[in-house]
């Protein structure tokens, strides 16, 4: 399996893991603005009008709407692209390879979101919540397993790439069928009808990126004024783009190849920024014992720990799926810590969720709370599971002989 990962998996993990840092960056420099003197000019910013449109057609939101509903879009039309390669020619691609982070994967979005719903059972008005903790940030993730530097196999990134990717089609499942409000069947049949063009340029194989890009905007603004989600049409226009173009060349790949450093290093650190400002100087300690913050922080704490691990675990004695070789049920361990840094899709998840300025940011307590003990218990268990830096080089490289010392 190590030997099959491609020199693109390789890239995209690199800039998946600068961009997690990005992403670190940017989260702490929001919290260090929303607990300073800075915290009015922070809201006053987040709250500027931005008008767009032409003749009749008007989109009238505030930055962080605008943020939250078209940079993400951009974010969503990535993982789309990444979610049709891995099906058709990647980590998905047949039983074999999906087998496990599809059961593992599973596991991690269901086990969460009963143990959040177990923690809110008194709490009717927080059942809203319950797919915040089943999210996984790949962007944080990588990040984070980047300071553990090649001693990480390659096989364990590609599996926890493989668990996000699915997690991700999970995540886009979930919003299109329960964070959809009221919807205009006018505009969504003219966002269907765009989409229907683009298939069919889809299905010529044209290589060019500005027929698909230009439709995908305007398919974006129909789906938002219908009241679909509007990522949702990100996800949409990309499934629309071939692999292999007439004339040979690859647009899916160029697609992403392009829009990766735009999407690790400002569409998320942005989306980071405008999100995860929580005042934390005003709380009371006892707040994170509510059960919205609560809910979340076990529930990606403990459901991803024993969904990811206790799933995967049924599935290899099963013979359902098999481990990688190389890896260890500690490694996967913790993987599954990994796995449980949500931050940005739970974020984007809360704020479908919940509309009160407590709740939101309640979630955001429970989102920083518990992606933060995941990262550190996380780095620090999937260390000690690790080999050495001298094991790990004679893995890559059998013949490499040990330096006797002088």
């Amino acid at each position: 399996m190590v030997s099959q990962i491609a020199p693109m998996l390789r890239e995209f993990m690199q800039k998946e893991s600068a961009g997690g840092i990005t992403l670190i960056f940017a989260a702490f420099a929001a919290l260090i603005v929303a607990n300073s003197p800075l915290l009015g000019a922070y809201r006053a910013w987040l709250d500027i009008p931005i008008v767009a449109g032409f003749g009749g057609f008007v989109i009238d939101k505030p930055l962080l709407l605008w943020v939250n509903d078209g940079l993400m879009a951009v974010f969503f039309f990535l993982i789309g692209l990444e979610v049709k390669r891995e099906v058709l020619d990647g980590q998905l691609s047949s039983w074999d390879k999906a087998s496990l982070p599809l059961v593992a994967a599973i596991g991690g979005m269901a086990i969460p979101a009963i143990v959040y719903l177990a923690i809110n059972s008194g709490t009717p008005e927080n059942t809203a919540g319950w797919a915040i903790p089943a999210a996984t940030d790949i962007a944080f993730a990588l990040g984070i397993l980047a300071l553990l530097g090649p001693r990480v196999p390659v096989a364990l990134k590609a599996l926890l790439l493989a668990i996000a990717v699915i997690d991700d089609i999970g995540a886009i499942t979930i919003i299109a069928l329960f964070y959809t409000g009221e919807i205009d069947t006018t505009y969504l049949m003219m966002g269907g009808v765009v989409f229907l063009l683009m298939l069919a340029i889809g299905r010529m194989r044209v290589a060019s990126a500005i027929p698909y890009v230009l439709l995908a905007i305007l398919m974006w603004a129909f789906i938002l004024k219908s009241g679909v989600h509007a990522t949702l049409a990100g996800v949409a226009a990309a499934l629309t783009v071939p692999m292999v173009a007439r004339n040979g060349e690859r647009p899916l790949e160029h697609m992403e190849h392009a829009l990766h450093p735009w999407a690790a290093f400002l569409v998320i650190p942005i989306f980071g920024f405008a999100n995860a400002g929580v005042t934390l100087l005003a709380l009371d300690p006892m707040d994170a014992l509510a059960p919205l913050p609560l809910g979340i922080a076990l529930g990606l704490l403990i459901g991803k720990q024993v969904g990811i691990l206790g799933f995967a675990w049924l599935a290899v004695k099963t013979r359902i799926a098999s481990l990688p070789q190389g890896v260890s049920w500690r490694q996967i361990h913790g993987l599954s810590l990994f796995a449980a840094i949500g931050f940005t899709m739970s974020l984007f998840i809360g704020n479908l969720a919940f509309v009160s300025a407590e709740q939101v940011d309640a979630v955001k307590l429970g989102v920083l709370s518990g992606s933060t003990i995941a990262a550190i218990t996380g780095f620090f268990l999937l260390r000690s599971a690790l080999p050495t830096a001298e094991e790990a080089q004679a893995m890559t490289d059998p013949e490499a002989k040990a330096v006797p010392a002088e």
